[in-house]
């Protein structure tokens, strides 16, 4: 009986933080981030880490807004350490990294096409050992044993699956 009436005090006591400090918070948020999703995201996360803090050991009114002020500090950490990213990712053209463009996109899709087109030209059961050997790495053991055929002859398919694909792939050159 006394574990229900203290978490109904509980409930209480979140209720009554949330609705004598949600505007003031929300106030505080929005003057800083300028976005009302991520003030309200923010606001929330003042109250879960209100929560994680011992009820006898606070006093919520003096951690509120200091809480609030570190949100702010680690949102600030996070853009500076994004921003350093996108910056050192920038650099990268230096060392001869190519960027994503439509011509290399369109190539890539090209190649994607021949090579699924050379898929489907094969025999359904050579197509479907390739597939879970080389794409779902399923061992060769568990794919004879899946089909009832050797071991020997699962690397067959995959052989004669790789000699397929690479003659398409000469063709195109």
């Amino acid at each position: 009986m006394g574990d229900g009436r203290v978490q109904q005090e509980r409930v209480s006591e979140q209720t009554h933080l949330h609705h004598r400090w949600r505007p003031a918070l929300m106030a505080f948020f929005l003057r800083r981030v300028r976005d009302h999703g991520e003030a309200e995201d923010l606001t929330q996360e003042v109250f879960v880490r209100l929560l994680d803090i011992d009820a006898q050991a606070r006093s919520a009114d003096a951690y509120v807004f200091q809480i609030a002020a570190n949100l702010i500090i680690d949102r600030a950490r996070r853009a500076r350490v994004r921003a350093e990213f996108r910056e050192a990712a920038g650099r990268h053209d230096d060392r001869h990294v190519e960027p994503l463009d439509p011509h290399r996109i369109a190539a890539a899709r090209g190649q994607l096409a021949t090579i699924t087109a050379a898929l489907d030209s094969l025999p359904e059961r050579t197509r479907t050992i390739f597939m879970l050997y080389r794409l779902e790495n399923m061992s060769q053991q568990m794919i004879a044993d899946s089909f009832g055929i050797s071991p020997s002859g699962v690397k067959k398919h995959v052989a004669k699956a790789m000699a397929c694909l690479m003659a398409r792939q000469r063709d195109l050159s």
